[in-house]
């Protein structure tokens, strides 16, 4: 996420990441309550405001209050709301912040053009990019703990992610209560001495155990995540995700996994991982394995009775494949 670090009376918050935009609405009303500790917050959708309503939120007010409104879900608005929107940011009120938050979508044209007005109009943009790719979660990562004033191990950032998951505001969470922990200093050890707990129910566990081939491991962890309530797809898709690493990273041969991690599309700490795991199987295993994360994938999804037999019965059958020559 960036942002100008000043205060605007225009902002407009871009993107589809849900965390990132409550941080840009959250610092938009810090920012206002620096000013005037009594500011207040309004939320409102753009579907459930007309221009004369937004007119009176945003009118001077008589006792120079002042006031934070948060436009939501901008990228509904009409075109007799837009113009409204565009007018006032000509000559915004005093003591009046007003956010506009957008997805950069929309349906409508006056919807698809607001950004780039509400730009040319002068407003403080903060970027939301919706985080999907395996570096981008990684960076996220990163720049949390740097933010909680600590440093972590390339190594420590995906098992981070493994135990804790791809949610954000989870990683968050953890990434502050790591850095206080671990006394800002975050390598692999200390992410698995506080996440042990919930990186040994995780699918990914389930997975890692499988693909060592430790049957009794991977069958013990497969049962407290189902005590826990992990989904059995989850466990399922974990599986199919640990097999193919392993086949993908196999294939390309041996090499350094931070030039192989834009070929394979990757992030070198999981290339490295997977590495290490291929050493157990060869290429015959390995195409058994294949049917077997197919196979249940399929079942845990409707094909089976029983989904927890078909998963305990895939993670006995990846150990078989890896001991296949």
């Amino acid at each position: 996420m960036t942002a100008s670090t000043t205060t605007a009376p225009l902002q407009l918050v871009l993107g589809e990441e849900e965390l990132l935009v409550e941080r840009a609405v959250r610092a938009a009303l810090d920012s206002a309550r620096q000013a005037d500790p009594a500011a207040e917050l309004t939320r409102t959708k753009v579907s459930e405001l007309t221009a004369p309503a937004l007119a009176e939120l945003v009118s001077p007010s008589l006792f120079s209050e002042g006031r934070v409104i948060v436009l939501e879900a901008a990228q509904d608005i009409s075109q007799e709301l837009s113009d409204a929107v565009l007018s006032y940011a000509k000559q915004p009120a005093e003591g009046v912040v007003l956010v506009v938050v957008h997805t950069g979508g929309g349906r409508s044209k006056a919807a698809k053009a607001l950004p780039a007005a509400l730009k040319k109009a002068g407003a403080q943009i903060t970027e939301c990019p919706k985080i999907t790719k395996p570096a981008e979660r990684e960076a996220f990562v990163r720049n949390e703990i740097r933010q909680a004033g600590g440093k972590i191990d390339p190594s420590a950032v995906g098992a981070l992610i493994d135990a804790v998951g791809s949610d954000l505001r989870e990683l968050a969470s953890a990434s502050a209560q790591l850095v206080a922990d671990a006394g800002g200093k975050v390598d692999e050890q200390a992410v698995r001495r506080y996440h042990r707990g919930r990186a040994d129910v995780t699918g990914f566990a389930v997975a890692e155990q499988a693909v060592s081939g430790d049957r009794a491991a991977a069958l013990e962890a497969m049962r407290w995540a189902e005590q826990i309530g992990v989904p059995h797809v989850l466990v399922a898709d974990a599986l199919a995700d640990a097999v193919r690493t392993i086949a993908r990273v196999s294939a390309a041969g041996r090499g350094n996994p931070n030039q192989m991690a834009g070929e394979l599309g990757m992030p070198p700490w999981k290339i490295r991982k997977a590495q290490g795991q291929a050493r157990g199987w060869n290429a015959a295993g390995l195409n058994k394995a294949m049917a077997v994360v197919a196979r249940v994938n399929a079942e845990v999804k409707g094909a089976a009775a029983d989904p927890s037999y078909a998963l305990e019965k895939a993670i006995l059958d990846l150990a078989t494949a890896r001991e296949l020559r």
